[in-house]
């Protein structure tokens, strides 16, 4: 069976978020050229959507931080080209973290909880072993229960993370949008989000992968290493 191809995250975060963010506050200057903010916007949102379709056509399925990447994009694109109150980056900050949040929750009891997508998939654990096992010792059900635990934990922490956006973007976010002073803001807001918001978020991350995968050892019997898929 041929193995898919793993995807790069640091390409992954680079073509999603960092070159557009660089794009949308520093192209004009790089460049000296004074581009209209709508060009400007169009080349920043180019790499997410096309990122995007290379892996859909690599993998055939959506990229999900290129949806994000695109959308965060897009609406602080839209925010500074219309030069909207400067408050409404708050609200988007929060907003797309808050809306994975109850997408988890409303996804707990149907066939294809997000969960399954985001922790529990078989790009990253064994998934067929495990649920074999799972079958053979009839503990199925206990499974279940964990993943909805898991979820509530999932949605919490996205919760905690639309919080300290919006928290974090009304205490930098002060000036005009469509400025160089709103630029400069918006870069040090993403700056500073990586140890306020990613590291919190990371650490509950790494706490709900560790329960699951301690819960799957007490259920299946497996090791650590058994239930990841390492290549050779």
């Amino acid at each position: 069976m041929t193995q898919k191809k793993k995807e790069n995250p640091l390409w992954n975060l680079m073509f999603n978020i960092v070159i557009p963010v660089l794009i949308l506050n520093k192209l004009e200057k790089w460049l000296a050229l004074d581009l209209p903010a709508a060009v400007v916007l169009i080349i920043a949102l180019a790499f997410p959507l096309c990122y995007g379709l290379w892996d859909w056509v690599r993998q055939r399925k959506a990229n999900f931080i290129s949806i994000l990447g695109f959308a965060g994009i897009f609406l602080t694109g839209i925010i500074g080209v219309f030069e909207l109150p400067t408050e409404l980056i708050a609200y988007k900050e929060a907003a797309i973290p808050f809306i994975i949040g109850v997408a988890i929750l409303v996804t707990i009891k149907t066939p294809f909880p997000l969960v399954k997508k985001l922790l529990y998939n078989p790009d990253l654990m064994d998934t067929e072993k495990i649920e074999a096992i799972l079958t053979e010792n009839n503990t199925e059900q206990q499974f279940d229960s964990i993943l909805t635990r898991s979820s509530y934990f999932l949605a919490g922490s996205f919760f905690l993370s639309a919080v300290l956006n919006f928290v974090l973007a009304k205490i930098i976010m002060q000036s005009p949008a469509g400025t160089p002073a709103f630029n400069d803001e918006y870069s040090r807001m993403l700056a500073l989000s990586w140890p306020v918001i990613a590291l919190p978020s990371m650490i509950v991350m790494i706490f709900i992968l560790w329960y699951m995968v301690r819960s799957l050892t007490r259920l299946t019997g497996l090791k650590f290493e058994e239930m990841f898929n390492v290549e050779g």
